[in-house]
């Protein structure tokens, strides 16, 4: 999927504008609004997906946002705008319906690792497979998402076949993790209002740590650009290395965690320990200590610490800890849908807003801003859920006892 996504971000568009604001800054925000509206509609797209359909709808999805990067590369700027607004939409879909095939297992952790890392990796894999296509296939900016994604085409159709191949949780799966079913839109609201307190921290976070991950995903090109480095186009997939094996490793030493309270309460740690993470080594580099490099690499290692949690198993443990039957895709697109709303705010403050930063000290500023809050309110999202679910088990050993 990141194959027919991200490498159009690599590409330099020098100069160009339109209506006085930056090209890729347009480009970015279209796919980013198109995303965006993607999550809205998956909140009842992947609350109500028939797990019948689930590989043509890959196939069919990719393919809608494949067409749209034919058409980018046909239509000339600036009316080619539209068409990643267009190959947004449907790609937004992609990760619920992939992670349908692993929730309420008691190996989600381990298959959700292999899936973190897969995405952080792929971002900037396929970022630097765009840098390739332009160097080795002499492919103009505009048709190399296209040649890109044509790369990919084969694979994606045996992955998702394979895929298709998973077989579905056993009754020891259901008993430990509670049984995953799809959710009409009365049972979504009954599960909105009865973690909302928290929902809404965790929300707020997730928004928090999609601008972080957005901002330095799409814009890695103009950082490293300013950092002298845009000329080695494996940077994008070395910078990526690190952050996804340690996010493996952590993902799936989860695992061996079976009382689901504690692992919940560990997810939200590592969200806080990765704002640490994040801050510390911009502040490391603002004072020259650490390299460019190591910095992207640094903060990328703590942001997904982070961001990763929220998609595959802080969600996961919290419906494993209340016992609540439903699916954790629902609440994963209702926290992306606000997220990437929140992300395509933050670029439109960075152009219209009265800011004379580079885009590297943008990003150092958001990273000290956003881990700062970050850090406050997954605290009181962990104490939230932590209380909430001591009353709950003081009651139900309450009725035990009568």
């Amino acid at each position: 999927m990141y194959a027919y996504r991200k490498p159009f971000t690599v590409a330099d568009y020098g100069e160009l504008r339109f209506l006085g604001i930056d090209y890729k800054i347009w480009l970015v925000i279209a796919q980013t609004t198109g995303y965006t509206l993607s999550k809205f509609v998956g909140i009842r797209f992947i609350a109500e997906l028939n797990k019948g359909t689930r590989f043509l709808a890959v196939i069919k999805l990719i393919g809608i946002g494949w067409i749209a990067l034919l058409l980018f590369a046909v239509v000339p700027a600036p009316y080619n705008i539209i068409f990643l607004l267009i190959n947004g939409l449907p790609l937004g879909m992609i990760y619920g319906i992939v992670f349908s095939y692993i929730e309420g297992r008691r190996t989600t952790e381990f298959l959700g690792a292999v899936l973190a890392a897969s995405f952080i990796f792929a971002s900037g894999f396929t970022q630097s497979a765009g840098k390739w296509v332009m160097k080795m296939l002499d492919t103009n900016i505009w048709w190399m998402p296209f040649m890109t994604g044509l790369v990919f085409f084969i694979p994606l159709l045996f992955f998702t076949w394979l895929l298709d191949r998973t077989p579905p949780p056993t009754a020891e799966d259901i008993a430990l993790r509670t049984e995953r079913r799809t959710m009409n839109k009365a049972e979504r609201r009954k599960f909105i209002r009865h973690f909302f307190p928290g929902l809404l921290l965790l929300v707020l976070t997730y928004i928090l740590l999609t601008i972080l991950r957005d901002y330095r995903s799409n814009f890695a090109a103009n950082i490293w650009k300013e950092q002298n480095l845009a000329n080695d186009s494996s940077i994008y997939t070395m910078s990526e290395l690190v952050p996804s094996i340690v996010i493996l490793v952590l993902m799936a030493l989860l695992i061996s965690i079976r009382n689901n309270i504690r692992a919940l309460m560990v997810n939200h740690t590592l969200v806080i320990l990765g704002f640490f993470l994040a801050a510390i080594s911009t502040l490391l580099f603002q004072a020259g200590w650490v390299s460019p490099f190591w910095w992207m690499t640094l903060t990328g290692t703590g942001l997904y610490m982070g961001y990763v949690p929220f998609n595959c198993m802080l969600f996961e443990r919290l419906i494993a800890s209340f016992r609540y039957v439903s699916t954790a895709g629902f609440i994963i697109y209702v926290a992306d849908a606000f997220g990437y709303l929140g992300s395509d705010a933050v670029l439109l403050i960075k152009n219209f807003g009265n800011f004379s930063l580079s885009w590297t000290d943008f990003f150092v500023q958001l990273v000290l801003a956003v881990s700062a809050l970050g850090v406050l309110m997954t605290g009181f999202a962990a104490f939230y859920f932590k209380r909430k679910y001591n009353r709950q088990t003081s009651a139900s050993s309450i009725i035990h006892y009568a």
